[in-house]
């Protein structure tokens, strides 16, 4: 018979869960938006943008002119957002919003990518709560399944690829793909683009 040693327990859990994470303002803030999301957002017909864009404007969120949000979009917390004029968010994206959110204008986040503004410092036994902003510049696009982290910047006009995750900052142009992401490719404008 073998006799295993446990080691001790280095992870604190009791901790974490007495640890004050959220207001109470914020806990009621969530709980109203658990409740009335689905009748007022998730359950919309697709072309009913400008109502979708008024329910995230009620619960806190900065929204630009003709920002297209599909109803399927699943989003934590509606005040940690920020979209740019003309944004798109795409079927079945994940907006983890514990911390802010700001999408650029004219960017296009595609179905399915998962936006992650919230984890856990692993190196304290008490795994506390982390919300760290992401930001994700003018004309990026954040392509279908792809994981973007806390925390990361991505820049101007930059592509993540179709299912990258992105943990580290991406720089202004850069088209990256994998996991991790890498960099691929350098997006250039025409001469003839008057912007360039």
């Amino acid at each position: 018979m073998v006799i295993r040693r446990q080691r001790p327990a280095w992870l604190d859990i009791a901790a974490n869960r007495l640890n004050q994470k959220w207001t109470a303002r914020e806990l009621i803030g969530r709980a109203l938006w658990e409740l009335l999301r689905g009748p007022l957002f998730s359950w919309t017909p697709r072309h009913l943008w400008g109502w979708r864009r008024g329910v995230l404007r009620l619960f806190g969120a900065k929204i630009g002119r003709e920002v297209h949000i599909y109803p399927t979009v699943k989003i934590t917390i509606p005040w940690n957002l920020d979209f740019g004029t003309h944004a798109a968010v795409g079927d079945r994206v994940i907006l983890y919003a514990l911390g802010p959110i700001t999408i650029g204008e004219r960017t296009t986040v595609s179905q399915g990518a998962h936006i992650c503004a919230g984890s856990h410092d692993y190196n304290d036994p008490t795994m506390p709560l982390t919300k760290r902003p992401i930001h994700v510049g003018d004309e990026a696009w954040i392509c279908a399944d792809a994981f973007v982290g806390p925390g990361v910047t991505i820049g101007a006009r930059a592509i993540v690829g179709a299912r990258a995750v992105a943990m580290r900052d991406v720089a202004d142009d850069a088209i990256v793909v994998g996991n991790p992401a890498r960099v691929i490719k350098v997006r250039t404008r025409s001469l003839e683009d008057p912007a360039a």
